[in-house]
């Protein structure tokens, strides 16, 4: 029996919608269902008008939903070749015939095409009736109705998400994110970030702020991975008018601010540096993408990272505002 692959979070974060899609469908969804069958004792030029009418280049042979073999166009133009088009279609067909179940999933048919290199594919169901056929071409359609499907979704979505805050009265109306990160945990390392960066793009964030608050994230994420004692915690609050990232943890604390905050320094130890993290650019990238920074920092209580990304119509675009303690 073949395992299933397990794939890493930062491999699963490449793996494309289309992909999934790949998995998610069975052929059952995909599959023309319309059949255009050849009884074995039809003639080749009976075939061959059938072909023609229909616009088809193969199609099953079968007696009721009994499959017993397929012609293809390539039968055809052998016949025609041989002068033999009143013979039997079954004189021509293949009987060894490559075939699909309905309940499989799209990628075990692909993966069959690409096996077999072959053009169309029965359908058969579980009890081994002939239910549909199978092209390459049938994928695709499938593949971009659920595409379509998912953006028509999604932009349902965003625009229900995208107006959360509208019609509710209060004082301050904001959504909070919360998210532990462990320390040392490179395995999930960018987990947290990529969340919020969706979370952001659901809730109507242009493409451009959601990027800059998860690049800033992402570099506080590692932060806490790489150069605390046990860890922290990352706060999200999302406003109407802003968006506040906090991180904090407690300890061991940054012993010289200005020092730390200097492009290309860093105390990251070679075994993280291996890895190719602490590189020293985190708190220099973080300053680059946030409107505010401020970075409070004591042996005895931790360090406190606030970033801060106004929404462009308040009118903070700009410079960014960098403190330290």
């Amino acid at each position: 029996m073949t395992e299933s692959p397990v794939f890493t979070d930062a491999e699963a974060a490449k793996i494309t919608r289309v992909e999934e899609l790949a998995y998610e469908l069975v052929i059952d969804q995909v599959m023309t269902k319309q059949l255009i069958t050849l009884d074995p004792k039809e003639t080749m030029h009976a075939a061959l008008e059938k072909f023609r009418v229909n616009h088809i280049s193969g199609a099953p042979v079968a007696k009721d939903r009994d499959l017993i073999g397929i012609l293809s166009i390539e039968d055809l133009i052998k016949a025609l070749r041989d002068g033999r088009v009143d013979r039997r279609v079954d004189e021509y067909m293949t009987t060894s015939v490559i075939t699909v179940r309905n309940t499989d999933q799209v990628v075990e048919a692909l993966k069959t095409f690409r096996q077999y290199q072959v053009g169309r594919l029965p359908v058969l169901d579980p009890s081994g009736n002939l239910v549909g056929m199978l092209t390459k071409g049938d994928i695709s359609d499938g593949l971009l109705a659920a595409l379509q499907q998912d953006y028509e979704a999604e932009e349902v979505i965003r625009y229900r998400a995208s107006h959360l805050f509208e019609d509710i009265n209060s004082d301050r109306t904001s959504l909070i994110l919360r998210y532990n990160v462990k320390k040392d945990d490179f395995f999930h390392g960018g987990k947290a970030s990529n969340h919020i960066k969706k979370a952001l793009l659901r809730l109507g964030a242009t493409p451009q702020i959601a990027r800059q608050c998860g690049i800033a994230v992402y570099e506080a994420e590692m932060n806490l991975i790489i150069h605390t004692l046990h860890g922290g915690e990352i706060m999200v609050e999302i406003e109407p008018h802003k968006i506040t990232m906090e991180t904090s943890d407690d300890g061991p604390g940054i012993p010289d601010i200005g020092q730390a905050m200097q492009p290309g320094f860093s105390t990251a130890t070679e075994e993280v540096r291996s890895k190719g993290f602490g590189a020293g650019m985190g708190l220099t990238n973080i300053r680059s993408c946030v409107n505010e920074m401020k970075l409070v920092s004591s042996e005895e209580s931790g360090t406190n990272l606030l970033m801060v990304m106004h929404l462009p119509h308040q009118g903070h675009e700009g410079k960014a505002n960098i403190t330290w303690k």
